[in-house]
């Protein structure tokens, strides 16, 4: 695999995403597969997109924004390709051939469909569609103004895997009957649970030895997919990051210990503090701050854990978690606030209680005023 130093970012995934309304899309050709519960293909479609009737483009493309919507590091992956699945008969280059066919050669389409169907693990039917589309990128000036030249034509596949569910029963009008009867059920193509681009697209720019990977639910993001279908090592989401952390925090701890849960939530706000201080910004790669063993070393000695027990977490963080994890991909702010609004009232009642031995000093205990006080406390 190559070293990697630089990856698609929020702009160029808005930049993209900017491009699917009727105004700017130019996608040149959709094809999809209609796949049922037993993985028979059951019918195919190929289209020229600018031919799809209006009610049909615009449905098209609200699936295609949706392959690139979330949050980066967690809807949306940046996997890299292995060597070997960029020599011949690899992944990465069997992509390279179907974007070169512009989805127009039946045989690589059908090879391309079963390579889904053959790692997708999915129960139920699903529609799966690709897109293909060349985008004429324009330079840049330092202010982020477009002058009317070309950098580079972006050419790319935007592939979503759609589940396709039957509609509930139910009552309905029969206009031509003028009755009320049990309506049709009818199966109905939903947005995409799964989907990727290839190539990505970092820095406005073509990447071939990547591709974004869009999963719809991020504690299960289909890993199956992209280590089988794609020929990618998978990468695990912003939410199972957090979720192995907090299993490494309450191994160590103990989650049914309320003392232990207090040091819980301590180590996620003092972690939460490192992220205040570097004014960290998850999304802005020069602003992400790594969960190093140094930092989170700090932490564990800064909530006063003992120290076999910094040794297991600072062990166990090294051995589940990749090494490019974030602090902000761990840290529970659910968990950290409701301790901030617990410290408050904290913080509140012990003013309040300063405030009322002030007064009676002043006052006697009965007085109205010190009895309020003293109530609300």
């Amino acid at each position: 695999m190559k070293a990697r130093i630089i990856f698609m970012n929020k702009k160029d995934v808005l930049e993209i995403k900017r491009r699917f309304r009727k105004e700017a899309c130019t996608f040149t050709r959709m094809c999809g597969c209609y796949v049922d519960a037993d993985h028979n293909k059951i019918t195919k479609i190929g289209e020229t997109f600018l031919n799809l009737d209006d009610a049909e483009y615009f449905k098209y493309l609200d699936i295609a924004k949706k392959a690139l919507s979330g949050t980066l590091g967690n809807n949306l992956l940046e996997l890299d390709f292995p060597l070997e699945e960029e020599g011949t008969g690899g992944r990465q280059q069997f992509l390279m051939g179907l974007r070169e066919s512009k989805l127009k050669n039946d045989d690589l389409m059908d090879t391309f469909y079963d390579m889904i169907i053959d790692s997708y693990d999915y129960v139920g039917n699903y529609l799966i569609l690709i897109f293909h589309d060349a985008y004429d990128v324009m330079t840049k000036t330092s202010d982020n103004d477009k002058l009317d030249e070309s950098e580079e034509v972006y050419e790319y596949l935007l592939c979503a895997i759609c589940p396709v569910n039957l509609t509930k029963p139910g009552l309905g009008y029969r206009e031509d009957e003028n009755r009320i009867e049990s309506r049709i059920r009818d199966w109905v193509v939903g947005m995409p649970d799964t989907g990727f681009i290839f190539p990505a697209f970092t820095e406005r720019s073509t990447d071939i030895h990547s591709v974004m990977f869009y999963s719809k639910n991020t504690n299960e993001p289909h890993s199956e997919f992209m280590e089988a279908g794609l020929g990618c090592e998978a990468k695990m989401t912003a939410s199972e990051k957090k979720k192995v952390f907090q299993n490494i925090l309450n191994d160590v701890l103990g989650e049914d210990d309320e003392e232990n849960n207090k040091i819980c939530v301590e180590i996620h706000s003092v972690l939460d503090d490192t992220l205040i201080a570097n004014g960290s910004d998850p999304e802005e790669e020069s602003q992400k701050v790594e969960l190093t063993q140094d930092i989170l070393k700090n932490c564990l000695d800064e909530v006063g854990l003992p120290q076999n027990m910094a040794d297991l977490i600072l062990k166990s963080r090294k051995e589940l978690l990749p090494v490019d994890t974030l602090v902000s991909e761990v840290v529970d702010k659910k968990a950290v606030a409701e301790a901030n609004k617990i410290n408050y009232i904290a913080d509140l009642k012990e003013l309040l209680e300063a405030a009322a031995i002030k007064l009676s000093e002043t006052y006697s205990d009965d007085d109205a005023l010190v009895k309020e006080i003293r109530e609300k406390i």
